[in-house]
């Protein structure tokens, strides 16, 4: 443990040392270069201009260089290797991609990826506007959203393991599993919940809602503040009741961010990994299409193949991810 503080410290000082002398040694070598000093007319003006217009690139460098090696880069290799063999080496043309669709492992994960599309972010932003709205009205409201929202510091992983433990089953023995304790106390048989094919899916899509909703509530219940209050006094003096209140006022005037929401957790949904690798590995047809990338990948070493399915991935969550930038940037635009 001291040893890994020791070495976190040494980091963070080896990286910020580096960065001040990349930013104090690249702006004191431009001013050395394009110095005024000794300069009159024309050529000073040129090069304050000159200077001007290069120091700002001196700070983005670092950003951009980094994005390009970890960012740009990946994703032309990537391309490159969906045509490719195992090893990248050979070229095998559109074999990889005809691998994908006549494969049964990739075409059961796209299913199941189409099933946490449709069931978690509605699920999720369901919730969490529920909450939004509800908490409110609450004396002990904040304590409300807090609980909700505490599950948003709990990594994939760490939620994995607090919900594998929920559904728990031990065969014939004593169950610990809290979700086989309550179906026990009802007259019922307890089951090993995440091993049954097709259900097991929603059980695994529970622990990303659970975790989600957090975050819905938060963004939903900051926009439902933004309604006039005038106008949900005018429905109430008119005899509207809450129901028609939150679904002729409240969710026409949010519904820019509603679907700012869904989208966030919808290229959270294309993007999951963890929890089915913790929970299940990707058994009992519970395979996404990441998991099934890291097992082509990392498993059976076959870039192509892996490569193909990351491709997908990439493809599915582009128009979303550019879809929710320009609704953000829209609803910047009008505040």
């Amino acid at each position: 443990m001291v040893n890994q503080i020791l070495y976190a410290a040494i980091t963070i000082v080896i990286g910020v040392g580096f960065a001040f002398i990349y930013f104090w040694g690249s702006n004191w070598l431009l001013d050395r270069l394009l110095s005024t000093e000794n300069v009159d007319g024309p050529t000073s003006i040129r090069r304050d201009s000159l200077r001007t217009r290069i120091r700002p690139w001196l700070f983005l460098f670092p950003a951009l260089f980094f994005l390009t090696v970890y960012l740009v880069y990946p994703v032309f290799e990537t391309i490159r290797l969906t045509f490719y063999d195992g090893g990248g080496r050979n070229f095998v043309g559109s074999s990889n991609w005809l691998w994908a669709l006549n494969s049964p492992a990739f075409v059961q994960s796209l299913i199941n990826n189409a099933l946490w599309l449709i069931v978690v972010p509605s699920a999720a932003t369901a919730f969490g506007l529920l909450v939004a709205v509800l908490a409110d009205r609450l004396w002990w409201g904040n304590i409300a959203k807090s609980m909700v929202f505490m599950p948003m510091a709990i990594s994939f992983v760490g939620a994995s393991v607090i919900w594998k433990f929920i559904y728990d089953y031990r065969g014939s023995g004593e169950q610990i599993g809290l979700l086989n304790a309550a179906v026990m106390a009802f007259g019922g048989e307890p089951q090993a919940w995440i091993t049954l094919p097709f259900w097991n899916n929603f059980f695994l899509m529970v622990i990303l809602v659970w975790i989600q909703t957090g975050f819905a509530m938060v963004i939903l219940s900051a926009a439902l503040r933004g309604i006039p209050e005038e106008t949900i006094e005018a429905a109430r003096i008119d005899g509207a009741s809450d129901i028609r209140i939150f679904f002729d006022i409240m969710v026409p005037q949010i519904l820019p961010t509603i679907l700012v929401v869904w989208t966030t957790i919808t290229i959270v949904v294309l993007k999951i990994f963890d929890i089915v690798l913790a929970m299940t590995g990707g058994q009992w047809d519970t395979q996404v299409l990441a998991n099934l990338m890291y097992d082509q990948m990392f498993r059976a070493n076959h870039f192509g193949h892996g490569s193909v399915v990351a491709l997908v991935i990439m493809i599915a969550v582009l128009p979303v991810m550019i879809w929710n930038i320009r609704q953000a940037s829209s609803e910047q635009g009008t505040h």
